[in-house]
């Protein structure tokens, strides 16, 4: 008897996500528990999503920042997502990828960090990272 291994997440698409909390793009894999931004600690899970409209890939990508770390201390640093969670669905094939749409939508309550949007600035010394 074998086991037959189904890859549905390439790794070409965790080099195109980012973290819509801090805007970061390394994510980390702790077995068992999840993945998880590297800087912020906020959760990522990524789910297939119900209709793709032809495209090679078609993925949800569901973030929760009931994990994440010092969201209090520099909101310049970290954007809260509404309610603690947001959902990104994102079509294409590698090296292809595009962000189809945002739940719940950005606006004025509520715009997802951009890619490396803090690249440039840095945290106070006084920040702990596992405060």
């Amino acid at each position: 008897m074998s086991l037959e291994v189904i890859d549905r997440h390439s790794e070409a698409l965790f080099e195109f996500l980012w973290c819509p909390v801090c805007g970061h793009e390394v994510f980390s894999h702790i077995p068992f528990e999840g993945v998880f931004c590297r800087n912020c600690n906020t959760q990522v899970e990524l789910k297939a999503s119900r209709e793709d409209r032809g495209y090679e890939d078609a993925v949800l990508a569901c973030f929760d920042t009931q994990t994440t770390w010092n969201l209090h201390v520099d909101e310049k640093l970290r954007r809260d997502l509404p309610d603690g969670s947001a959902r990104v669905k994102i079509l294409g094939a590698p090296g292809a990828y595009t962000v189809d749409w945002w739940s719940p939508e950005p606006g004025e309550a509520w715009e997802p960090v951009e890619r490396g949007a803090f690249d440039d600035v840095d945290e106070p010394e006084a920040v702990a990272h596992l405060a």
